[in-house]
């Protein structure tokens, strides 16, 4: 067993290694405060056939024991993973994913258990530390570790991990960076209308504080790793990607300047009909459709950088065009219609009494101390998208970009005292082209203003 610990923020990290999930590739218990974490990661040596992308899966479980509490469910265990521990997971997984091989399609998966927890420790901040203290000994390929922390501003001055004191309390900033030695890889934050030389100051005084928690790691790394291994990679057939470039380039560079979205899809089309056509018997269709993708976006970049054509003809400095209406539905409370190019986004609100707060799960602290009275939901059909798939519940995807309207929107609210209904906002993406979740705020504000919300 090995144990590594330093003074962070006022209070003690530790991680340990070697005593518990011993069969895990990596496994490390986080502690801050009074709470505990199980941080364990597995890589399969087999790969799925067929997957074209990376499969890693990072799961946040949160325990009801982990506040001494018995879930209140039927069964009384838990159940789906509650709003928090979707969040925290998305959290660990996008400044993870980017720092494994290009092409690695062997199976990675995270868990994150919350085995206690105190109240007042940043549970998801530790989740990314211990995912990250966790592969660091594994083996697996992974150009880490990565530090995180939490950054506040009260009175001033930049507070590391701080604990709100006051139940419902908004924070003037709460801000999480995550990053390498070398520089920021994820950011995520909520402020009270902060300027930006305050919010750049922020980030880069989190980027030198998280080095402390990357120190941790590469401790504990020191004193027990397993050794490497080697993933499956899987790339793009050079040989395959020249071919089409030699005797294609010049149609596909041709088609990449077509500015009407419906003549350039039907050009990459033809062109991509063409290579089959002549390629198909020498190369399988799958190789030939990732190096075509490959000279596509070879010469689109081009388009763009150096001939300053985006895709829809616009150039550089030239925004899409920007509409704006509200009141477009009858019954509702308060209705916003928001599109900007081919991303359309209707917001609808409704209003209810202080008994129509959200109350979520016994594992989720938050919501037992401060139910909420502003939700943002956020859903994406397939038809957005020019798509037919199965339909069912929201996805961490839908889940995650609602609470970043959400969180965009709290500072403007006005209090209870002031406005004491519970506001519910739901934002049908009716068209997608790129920033759903922007223009969903958007909207919201609109359907806001409709429904006489004094924001």
């Amino acid at each position: 067993m090995h144990t590594v610990e330093a003074e962070i923020g006022g209070r003690t990290l530790t991680l340990e290694s070697g005593k518990l999930a011993a069969q895990a590739d990596g496994a490390v218990t986080i502690r801050y405060g009074d709470s505990v974490i199980l941080a364990t990661v597995v890589m399969s040596d087999q790969v799925r056939e067929g997957i074209d992308f990376f499969p890693l899966s990072v799961d946040f479980e949160e325990r009801a024991y982990s506040i001494g509490k018995i879930p209140g469910s039927v069964f009384r265990r838990e159940g789906r993973p509650p709003l928090s521990g979707i969040l925290a997971s998305r959290l660990t997984d996008r400044p993870l994913r980017p720092l494994f091989p290009d092409g690695m399609r062997n199976e990675v998966q995270i868990i994150l258990t919350l085995l206690a927890h105190d109240g007042t420790s940043p549970i998801d901040v530790m989740g990314t530390i211990g995912a990250s203290a966790a592969l660091s000994i594994s083996g697996i390929p992974f150009d880490g570790p990565v530090g995180s922390v939490r950054v506040g501003l009260k009175d001033g001055a930049f507070e590391l991990n701080p604990v709100t004191e006051t139940p419902g309390e908004r924070p003037e900033l709460d801000l999480i960076v995550t990053g390498t030695r070398d520089g920021v890889v994820m950011l995520e934050a909520g402020a009270d209308e902060l300027p930006d030389e305050r919010m750049v100051e922020a980030i880069m005084w989190g980027q030198d504080q998280l080095q402390a928690t990357i120190d941790l790691q590469e401790r504990l790394r020191e004193l027990t790793s397993k050794p490497a291994r080697e993933p499956v990679i899987l790339g793009v057939d050079q040989a395959v990607i020249d071919v089409i470039d030699d005797r294609f380039g010049s149609q596909i560079r041709d088609a990449s300047r077509v500015t009407e979205g419906g003549a350039r899809a039907e050009r990459f089309s033809a062109v991509r009909a063409d290579i089959d056509a002549a390629l198909g018997e020498q190369f399988e269709s799958k190789a030939i459709g990732s190096a075509f993708h490959e000279v596509e976006s070879k010469y689109v970049r081009e388009a763009i950088l150096i001939d300053g054509v985006r895709p829809d003809g616009r150039s550089e400095h030239e925004l899409r065009a920007l509409s704006a209406a509200v009141g477009v539905l009858p019954r509702t409370h308060g209705t916003g219609l928001f599109q900007r190019g081919e991303t359309q986004v209707l917001s609808v609100v409704t209003l209810g009494t202080p008994r129509d707060q959200q109350r979520i799960g016994l594992s989720d602290l938050e919501s037992l101390v401060t139910p909420k009275r502003y939700m943002h939901h956020y859903n994406m059909p397939p038809f957005a998208s020019g798509e037919a798939r199965r339909m069912g519940g929201p996805r961490r995807r839908e889940i995650g970009h609602g609470v970043l309207g959400e969180r965009a929107v709290l500072p403007v609210l006005p209090d209870s005292e002031q406005f004491p209904y519970t506001i519910r906002v739901v934002s049908e993406v009716l068209s997608s082209n790129g920033s759903t979740s922007m223009a969903s705020t958007c909207g919201s504000v609109l359907a806001l203003m409709d429904a006489g919300v004094p924001i």
